[in-house]
């Protein structure tokens, strides 16, 4: 029986949302990139003049905020439609100013609760993969399958160039890796839900493997491992 709820989880360009998303359409089931939410709360705060750095603003913000993640309406390349209070924010909460901020914001408690507790609502359900940073320890511990991807940081630097470049966003590739080593750090080193893989996850590294290859590893793990 393959398995209903998969987890993948990751840090920044290491293809889990590429890979994610492709091993959804191979099953049939829901994409979910749970990043989005926090993404969407960061921009919210910025756009409201609520400073990241405000924990108490931003998690109230994040307990009233409407986040939803739909199929994708605009044929652009996105991969979903994500709309905060009805605003579509899909490419707005790609900008630079929120890579700077989302990841103070999305350590805060409050707004890792607010998140958590929708992204487990649809995980729940089953027939869905979900992508993040901690899926697989905190979101759905309980998935049927756990894949934790790795990739060097230069490789995940090029990818993150040549995905800004498709979006007509050049980028200098030195500026990103420079930017991915602390945003490593923070992440693996904060106290709440740290980036880690969970004991039982499969660490899959990417770096010299094609999405093709990736893709099909996980097809066929999640193949051998149903609930």
């Amino acid at each position: 029986m393959t398995a209903r709820v998969i987890a993948i989880d990751g840090p920044a360009a290491s293809g889990k949302t590429t890979v994610a998303q492709r091993v959804a359409q191979h099953l049939g089931y829901l994409f979910f990139d749970t990043g989005v939410m926090y993404r969407a709360v960061t921009l919210a705060a910025l756009d409201r003049e609520i400073p990241p750095q405000d924990e108490a603003g931003v998690a109230a913000l994040a307990q009233s905020i409407r986040v939803d993640v739909r199929p994708p309406s605009v044929d652009d390349g996105r991969l979903y439609d994500v709309v905060a209070d009805g605003q579509d924010v899909t490419w707005s909460i790609r900008a630079e100013r929120v890579d700077r901020h989302v990841s103070q914001v999305s350590a805060y408690a409050g707004v890792r609760q607010a998140m958590t507790r929708l992204q487990r609502g649809i995980g729940l359900r089953g027939a869905v993969v979900m992508v993040g940073r901690d899926i697989g320890t905190v979101v759905l511990p309980e998935a049927d399958l756990k894949v934790f991807l790795v990739a060097s940081v230069d490789e995940r630097a090029r990818r993150r160039q040549r995905e800004m470049a498709e979006r007509g966003q050049p980028a200098e590739f030195e500026a990103i890796r420079q930017a991915m080593a602390p945003r490593d750090e923070f992440d693996s080193s904060r106290a709440l839900a740290p980036l880690k893989p969970a004991t039982e996850a499969v660490i899959l590294d990417t770096t010299d493997l094609s999405i093709e290859q990736v893709v099909g590893q996980v097809v066929e793990l999640a193949e051998q491992k149903g609930p």
